[in-house]
């Protein structure tokens, strides 16, 4: 079983295998610089449908589908499904898994959702309540904007520390088998709030829960920063990739050298006028099952700390001038 380490991290004693993933992004996803590592680029952002949440919730359901098809498998071979997703009460979610008919956790964790679901996953496989489990997460970019910010047909000018918020789905069907990578040990995040108000400015308020589950993570297992080949955070941006790394500096960690940010690396901040960058539970989701794993997959990369990171607000709390809490989740990958 597994074992429970330091203050709030599990390492797990059984191999739990990645067995397959899928990404499935919109049109601007598939213009910047990972589109060689998706497995579907949306040519039409609504789908087919009536509205963009229903959008997401198709994009969710079709790459749910794939990845489960990728890894050989049926829909009545999966144990459980554990996704989710920005929209109030998981709707992208739960009207994209309705079709399923699969067991169903539907999880919140903003834009750190694909983290907690991984995390959750392996912990059902690791106790032998599951066979195979199948987690993701899903964003649009115009169902976010039109609940957290402002309808697109405003127009309303993006301020410099603005994200984009990627437009997709990320799944991985997990198992226990002998296939790498496997996820080896987890970290779960504390809700971290320095009392960021501005929901313009993402990374400055998911900068110090990344900041605190890394060093958790790392003191917990005694790993130094270089254990791992790369320490991926999930979608802090230029501004809080910035922070991210002075307030490690502080604790006296450097991860300059293996850091990297999902939603740095999804677009090209100049062409694509992204500004800080991209943002979103799909951000780091697409990034891990395309370009992430396709380097573990390939041994470019044999040690990853996954770290999605997520805002954890609503439309009613900064309606009432609540602060913006952070959280972030660590997942230790290996082959």
């Amino acid at each position: 079983m597994a074992k429970h380490i330091g203050k709030q991290s599990m390492e797990f004693e059984k191999d739990i295998s990645i067995i397959s993933t899928a990404s499935t992004v919109g049109t601007k996803e598939g213009e910047g610089p990972l589109r060689e590592y998706f497995d579907v680029i949306l040519t039409d952002n609504l789908f087919g449908q009536e509205s963009w949440e229903k959008a997401e919730s198709k994009i969710a359901s079709d790459n749910l589908k794939l990845a489960i098809n990728k890894a050989g498998l049926n829909p009545s071979d999966i144990s459980y499904v554990v996704t989710g997703d920005l929209l109030n009460q998981c709707c992208g979610s739960t009207f994209g898994v309705r079709g399923l008919q699969i067991p169903f956790f539907g999880v919140f964790g903003a834009c750190s959702t694909m983290g907690e679901s991984m995390g959750l996953s392996s912990v059902l496989l690791e106790s032998g309540g599951a066979k195979y489990v199948l987690c993701g997460a899903s964003s649009h970019f115009a169902s976010a904007e039109k609940q957290f910010r402002f309808p697109m047909d405003l127009g309303t000018q993006r301020t410099p520390t603005a994200s984009w918020t990627v437009t997709g789905d990320g799944a991985a069907v997990l198992a226990i088998g002998n296939e790498h990578p496997y996820v080896r040990r987890i970290t779960t995040g504390k809700i971290i709030d320095m009392g960021i108000t501005d929901a313009n400015n993402m990374g400055a308020a998911m900068a110090p829960a990344a900041a605190d589950a890394i060093y958790q993570h790392l003191s917990d297992f005694g790993f130094k920063p270089d254990y791992y080949d790369v320490i991926a955070t999930g979608d802090l941006g230029y501004v809080g990739q910035k922070l991210l790394i002075e307030l490690l500096k502080e604790k006296g960690i450097d991860i300059n050298k293996n850091h990297i940010d999902c939603g740095i690396e999804i677009f090209d901040r100049e062409l694509q006028d992204t500004h800080c960058g991209g943002s979103g539970c799909a951000c780091s989701a697409v990034t891990f099952a395309g370009m992430l794993y396709n380097k573990l997959r390939h041994k470019k990369i044999n040690k990853l700390l996954f770290v999605p990171t997520g805002a954890l607000m609503s439309p009613t709390s900064v309606q009432q001038g609540e602060s913006i809490a952070g959280i972030a989740h660590c997942v230790g990958i290996e082959n």
